[in-house]
């Protein structure tokens, strides 16, 4: 096991290169396996999420091949195997597994999906969408046995907004009998990228993109070559890091209207940025002004760059309040951003963030993903060496973060743990 060191208050410039979508592929992976003949994907992320994939796609059966970015998936020889525990329980996303095995055999046993905690996010939509298509869903012994004589098409409504159950439902309805109708379908750019995939194989979609999607079933669905678009959340996350270190800092292969919330914002907060087709520049403000921010649905602002945000705000002059009115316990990050002497207060499922504060180098712990990004925002910031651990967390959604960083001058490495270092995590 490793951490990050973060020597803090070097300025950043020069380019950073986007990856693929962590949360398209995570989903377009799975997909594949619907298909008859061999699927490529271009652009694929270089994650642990993406590796862990791959492995529960090679124990069913398929065949995977890496090659310069490229993946491809030979699910010709696939079976319809249980997948009650292992790998499918550190990563959530392999829930997407349950919409893909289903649509292929009618049937599926997956065990309950891990990843990182941010509170309740059950699957209760996705079961009322497998059932309305015509499966029996049950959970025993920790693992959902899905079970379907034949799938049919159903309108369904999801009482939430839910890019999950969009795309698992999606996944299980392209090879069903007639038309599926997804209402108050979630409208995020990933959903489109599924969509996208899935109709290059042959199947049939409108709607993708918009709150209602509609699904006419097709017999089969064959092989192709996607090309992933780029990963909104790590070009949102350099921007908050070049919104507070960024000297000339170019952000390069990203899809400004993916940002626009985000970027609305930071100019909102003072922070200059220039964008292009498909570049943006930003550099740091001198000074920040104190904004409040409202996580929502797509287009609103995401969920995902809500914790770097917040590090960010703690230079802002003045109090912010950041709610999450998505994930209500995604703010296990603040007691540690509090080690590096923020005084941010949580009330509900709000963060106070008074400001400005200096920040100082301390030990710290990423508790998930997006809290890891905003540890490294926090410690590109403050005074001295901040120690980050869970970096495996970091690890499952941002490809080089390391390499990338030092590439723009920031002053960032990997070390093992001591024993002693060990031992504390084992024991908390």
């Amino acid at each position: 096991m490793e951490k990050l060191n973060i020597e803090g208050g070097h300025f950043l410039k020069g380019k950073v290169c986007i990856s693929g979508a962590k949360n398209s592929a995570v989903a377009l992976i799975p997909a594949a396996i619907l298909a008859d003949s061999p699927v490529t994907i271009e652009n694929l992320p270089n994650i642990s999420d993406v590796h862990l994939l791959c492995d529960l796609i090679e124990e069913i059966g398929g065949t995977v091949s890496k090659q310069n970015g490229e993946l491809t998936i030979d699910p010709s020889n696939i079976i319809s195997m249980p997948l009650p525990n292992g790998k499918v329980k550190m990563l959530r996303a392999s829930y997407y597994l349950m919409g893909a095995m289903l649509g292929r055999f009618k049937k599926a046993v997956i065990g309950l999906p891990g990843g990182c905690y941010l509170g309740p996010r059950p699957i209760d939509q996705h079961i009322k969408g497998f059932e309305a298509l015509g499966a029996t869903v049950t959970n025993e012994q920790g693992a959902v046995y899905l079970r379907a004589d034949e799938l049919r098409g159903a309108r369904i409504y999801l009482d939430v907004v839910s890019v999950g159950a969009t795309i698992n439902i999606m996944l299980a309805a392209v090879l069903a009998k007639g038309q599926t109708i997804i209402e108050n379908a979630a409208k995020e750019p990933e959903i489109i990228d599924v969509a996208t995939l899935l109709t290059s194989m042959g199947a049939r979609i409108k709607g993708a993109g918009t709150d209602i999607i509609r699904i006419d079933g097709v017999d089969a669905l064959h092989g192709c070559r996607h090309t992933i678009i780029p990963d909104r959340i790590e070009a949102g996350t350099y921007m908050v890091i070049g919104a507070a270190m960024g000297e000339d800092l170019l952000i390069d292969n990203v899809i400004p209207q993916h940002v626009e919330s985000l970027s609305a914002k930071l100019r909102e907060m003072g922070v200059p940025i220039e964008v292009n087709d498909d570049q943006i520049y930003i550099r740091r403000a001198k000074q920040y002004k104190n904004v409040d921010i409202k996580t929502l649905v797509y287009p609103g602002f995401p969920t995902d760059l809500q914790q770097p945000m917040t590090a960010l705000l703690t230079q802002a002059d003045g109090t912010s309040v950041v709610t999450d009115t998505i994930y209500n316990a995604r703010f296990k990050h603040l007691d540690e951003l509090r080690r590096m002497g923020s005084g941010i207060k949580l009330e509900g499922s709000s963060a106070i963030i008074s400001g400005p504060v200096t920040l100082q180098g301390a030990k710290v712990k990423a508790t998930d993903l997006r809290a890891g990004a905003a540890l490294v925002t926090a410690g590109l910031m403050a005074e001295g060496i901040t120690e980050i651990t869970g970096v495996e967390h970091i690890d499952r959604g941002y490809e080089d973060l390391v390499e990338k960083l030092q590439g723009l001058g920031a002053k960032i490495w990997r070390e093992p743990l001591n024993v002693e270092e060990l031992e504390q995590i084992h024991h908390s």
